[in-house]
């Protein structure tokens, strides 16, 4: 998967590229990195946040969806979307209208802020909606944000309620132990895989793929960062990580730019050179597809 959510402005300088034309660029040097070191590996579109039928016109205008063979979308209707979790299927019909591309669902998934059961009914009422509309469904996630973890959004607590909601995303509260909704997980596995990003070095690793072989998830969609690759030990933590993935079927999402590598220095700046992020994803598929 390339990039993440690029039209959430948390995720995207929409200010340096307004148009998301070195956005599509971004995309269509990395798709034809991927695809000369694995050429049957499907390549994914970044999941949409919103979910925009312009944006998607927006990407066709420049050539991007060209590049991929699959359009992956996110939904939070019960949490951040101005749209009920009963509007899915028209949801998905926007999209279709505008592009042949085969649909995933990358990350939906529902926050226990109010309720826990709020999440129960959320888990159940998605898999009636999506299971067997599109190819792929990712819930996020299997774990809480930890605390003491700050979640990536352009304004953080002034954005209020939206902004503590990051952390109560998980089936697993932050010690582990599990919610309503993680005791009713495995009846919708395997359809339903699970999106769970890992921080560097996370010392959740092991204990969450144990989680997930309990909860039946075949399916996975993780990420590796472009921005963590420079640290010291980078390669070896990302081995580390994709060893213990091994049983599942894997989405690798390869998103955010080092500050070096930023026409301005953050992990959202589109790069300097695009064909730099390409390079990045070339050597990770070459290590481990």
């Amino acid at each position: 998967m390339l990039w993440n959510e690029p039209n959430n402005l948390s995720h995207w300088d929409f200010e340096i590229d307004p148009e998301w034309k070195l956005f599509a660029g971004l995309v269509k040097s990395a798709s034809a990195a991927v695809a000369a070191e694995r050429p049957r590996l499907s390549r994914v579109m970044g999941g949409l946040s919103p979910i925009d039928p312009c944006f998607v016109r927006t990407l066709q205008a420049h050539g991007a969806l060209d590049a991929v063979d699959v359009l992956a979308l996110h939904g939070f209707p019960l949490d951040w979307n101005h749209w009920q979790i009963h509007e899915w299927p028209d949801k998905l019909e926007e999209i279709r209208a505008v592009t042949n591309l085969p649909l995933w669902v990358s990350e939906v998934g529902v926050s226990t802020f109010g309720a826990e059961e709020v999440q129960a009914f959320g888990l159940r009422r998605t898999a009636e909606l999506l299971r067997g509309q599109v190819d792929r469904v990712h819930w996020y996630s299997l774990y809480d944000l930890p605390r003491a973890w700050p979640a990536t959004t352009r304004h953080r607590e002034a954005e209020g309620s939206a902004y503590y909601r990051h952390f109560y995303m998980g089936l697993l509260r932050e010690d582990g132990s599990p919610k309503l909704a993680a005791e009713q997980f495995h009846e919708f596995t395997p359809d339903l895989g699970i999106c769970q990003w890992f921080h560097f070095e996370d010392p959740r690793l092991g204990e969450a793929v144990r989680w997930l072989e309990r909860l039946g998830v075949r399916y996975l969609r993780t990420g590796l960062s472009w921005a963590d690759s420079i640290r010291p030990g980078a390669q070896d933590w990302f081995d580390r990580q994709m060893r213990a993935l091994e049983p599942f079927e894997v989405t690798l999402t390869f998103c955010f730019t080092p500050e070096g590598e930023g026409i301005r220095p953050n992990h959202t700046s589109p790069p300097r050179n695009a064909q730099a992020f390409a390079d990045f994803c070339a050597a990770q598929i070459r290590r481990y597809a």
